[in-house]
């Protein structure tokens, strides 16, 4: 399989430890079911399960399909209904043979992958090979089949290398050389109990992440990352990448970060040397790890950039790029606010990356503040939140950006593993902005942004606007270990555990299908498999009832009276504020932006372009389409409310409510 690996370039401040986890065969047995126990809905083994067992335990093991052909590994691709069975008892009682007969016949694999290899005529190899061939790869038939996929990526290696100098061509060869050997020395260890430890270590895996896609299993040093990861803070350029086989394709660069600073380094990018070490080849905690360095020290960055020759070929040329290293604090990427004047005010337009709190500020305190601000310095007539590209963040800030909102009541209730429900609510009964409201999403903004993006769709206050549908992750994950400073790493590793899912007061989980837009008005992700309901084994959708009327049911028994005449007063009321307009906003939308000419051509390229291409691509040109059509959107909807004698002024709807007793607005219904 193609394999697409993610990461902010220097995210790790060490690098991976070797040694594997300290684990027995009863450790395993004892480990699954504790993570079963925790998930959300697989609490045991199933013959299902253990079909994804399997499946994960193979292509872990063999991940770009180079080793095994299918008929090594058939009967586990296609398990029989007895061998699920005997799986799923001997896995109970710490028996793992199976998964020793795979690994035993990935020994045969590896050697007839070298005899294989000493036959391949290098003078002769398939010219302009491309990355691209090797995603989601099914397993080869034959020998003849696995022996020319390994030609195709011997020569998208080579290609790739012959582009830099000699030393470092013949560098980074090796470095692929080595890797592979690295790779294949481990599992041909002799070392009976090193070989055990690899092999119960890899069940591990397969098993957690055969239960859900966020569900994993971390050894010692793994663990060690991913709270550094978790931490958000790091010494290095702040680029995210991709491992494509032949270098490490930049596909994010982080607003604030080194990188974003110097403007030299480009989406697009493909680093294939670092310090003039090549890293083709090279594991991506390696590379990530030679990027890295102390605050304020330059390194530099070998890419590979493809441009347009005069004859209009396309051609790529190498560059070296020196970016002086510093700390990238993902928190600092926060929020942008302007705006756009519209008859004698304006519409306020506010972008939020993520859900953010500290001690100076939070992502609710910023956007009441820009709020107020445009509330002070202008008649504010309309505002557009903007959540494309917004992965989440704090489930407490989502809380209380939504309720910036709304007057209070409950804006998510969360499921756990037993079928508990616990409701967050916003108490504090005011609003910052009570007017026309546009939430801008793509199938990039998910979690916390989906919450705020679905609970405000729910009672009526927002129109989203923007892709078909968001990215659909409604649940929610714990981790065994805690930020604490110093707390040990278990020796036997850590893991991440799907919990539950997360719903909104209508009861709708954002999970798989993602938040729906109103008006559709398609982006540069649009035609993207992002999302997920494109990726492995995701949690199936769920719902729970609606609790627009809250009978604090999760509240204590005694307390429920108390609580009850203080907070049932001024509930946020279900609104259909846009009613009205929703069908004439859409059949507008739709009709300026097939006469739109730079939009149509934007679609086209788009539907050409591959995934991995299209990641980042936000604007088309020098210009926002999304946003602009959501700006004229606003307009169109502040005009038929005119049309329906409301004022645009917030004062003076409130004063003409008698005049349009037909219309509910916010707060005046």
């Amino acid at each position: 399989m193609y394999k697409y690996i993610v990461l902010l370039a220097c995210l790790f401040s060490c690098a991976i430890e070797a040694k594997l986890p300290d684990l027995t065969p009863q450790d395993v047995t004892t480990k699954a079911k504790e993570i079963m126990k925790a998930h959300a809905s697989q609490k045991k083994l199933t013959p299902t399960l253990a079909k994804r067992i399997l499946n994960n335990y193979l292509e872990n093991l063999d991940p770009n399909k180079t080793y095994f052909i299918e008929s090594d590994i058939q009967e586990w691709t296609h398990p029989s209904d007895e061998l699920l069975s005997q799986l799923i008892e001997e896995y109970n009682s710490s028996n793992f043979r199976i998964f020793e007969s795979i690994h035993a016949s990935l020994v045969k694999a590896i050697q007839r992958r070298r005899e294989l290899e000493s036959k391949i005529d290098y003078e002769n190899l398939p010219k302009h090979v491309r990355a691209e061939e090797f995603k989601d790869i099914p397993w080869a038939h034959s020998e003849d089949e696995l022996i020319d996929r390994l030609r195709r990526i011997r020569s998208l290696q080579i290609e790739t290398a012959a582009k830099l100098s000699d030393n470092m061509k013949e560098n980074a060869l090796q470095r692929i050389t080595k890797r592979q050997s690295k790779y294949e020395e481990e599992v041909l260890a002799p070392d009976a109990q090193e070989k055990q430890r690899l092999i119960l270590s890899n069940v591990l895996k397969a098993t957690a992440s055969a239960l859900d896609a966020h569900t994993a299993y971390f050894t010692p040093g793994e663990a060690t990352q991913f709270m550094i990861n978790v931490q958000q803070r790091l010494f290095g350029i702040g680029a995210q990448l991709r491992d494509d086989i032949n270098g490490f394709t930049v596909i994010k660069i982080v607003e604030g970060g080194p990188a974003a600073n110097s403007k030299e380094l480009k989406v697009k990018d493909r680093i294939v040397a670092v310090n003039g070490e090549p890293v083709v080849g090279m594991d991506i905690i390696d590379a990530v790890d030679l990027i890295r360095g102390e605050e304020h020290t330059p390194v530099v960055l070998t890419v590979m950039r493809e441009t347009t020759a005069a004859s209009g070929e396309k051609v790529e040329e190498k560059l070296d790029i020196t970016i002086l290293r510093g700390e990238v604090v993902l928190k600092e990427t926060r929020f942008k606010t302007s705006y756009e004047p519209y008859g004698e005010g304006v519409i306020g337009y506010l972008k939020l990356y993520s859900f953010y709190q500290d001690r100076d500020s939070s992502s609710a305190t910023d956007l009441e503040q820009e709020i107020n601000k445009l509330k002070k310095d202008h008649q504010l007539y309309g505002l557009i939140l903007d959540l494309r590209y917004n992965s989440g963040g704090l489930l407490s800030q989502a809380v209380a950006v939504t309720g910036l909102f709304i007057t209070k009541g409950i804006v998510v209730s969360i499921k756990d593993e037993n079928g508990k429900i616990q409701h967050l609510r916003d108490l504090d009964g005011t609003m910052a902005w009570d007017g026309p409201l546009i939430v801008l999403v793509n199938r990039m903004s998910a979690s916390a942004s989906e919450i705020v993006a679905q609970t405000l769709q729910d009672y009526g206050r927002a129109l989203i606007v923007g892709d078909d549908h968001t990215y659909g992750k409604g649940s929610y994950q714990t981790f065994t270990l805690t930020t604490t400073e110093n707390e040990q790493v278990n020796p036997q590793g850590e893991y991440k555990v799907t919990r539950g899912r997360y719903y909104t007061v209508s009861g709708k989980t954002p999970q798989l299908n993602g938040v729906l837009s109103d008006v559709v008005v398609p982006g540069p992700l649009s035609e993207s498999e992002i999302g997920e309901q494109y990726i492995k084994y995701p949690l199936e959708n769920d719902h729970i009832k609606s609790n627009f009327d809250d009978d604090l049911s999760d509240v204590p028994f005694l307390q429920r009276d108390k609580i009850r005449k203080l907070y049932k007063f001024g509930l946020q009321e279900k609104l259909d504020t846009y009613t009205p307009y929703l069908e004439r906003l859409k059949n507008n939308s739709e009709q300026r932006l097939s006469t739109n000419l730079n939009y149509q051509n934007m679609l086209k390229e788009i539907k050409k372009k591959e995934e991995s291409d299209s990641e980042q691509m936000e604007d088309f040109g020098q210009n926002d389409l999304q946003l602009e059509e959501a700006y004229e959107i606003m307009k169109d909807l502040l005009i038929m409310m005119q049309e329906k004698g409301i004022p645009l002024y917030p004062s003076k709807r409130r004063e003409s409510l008698s005049l349009t007793p037909d219309v509910k607005l916010p707060e005046a219904a």
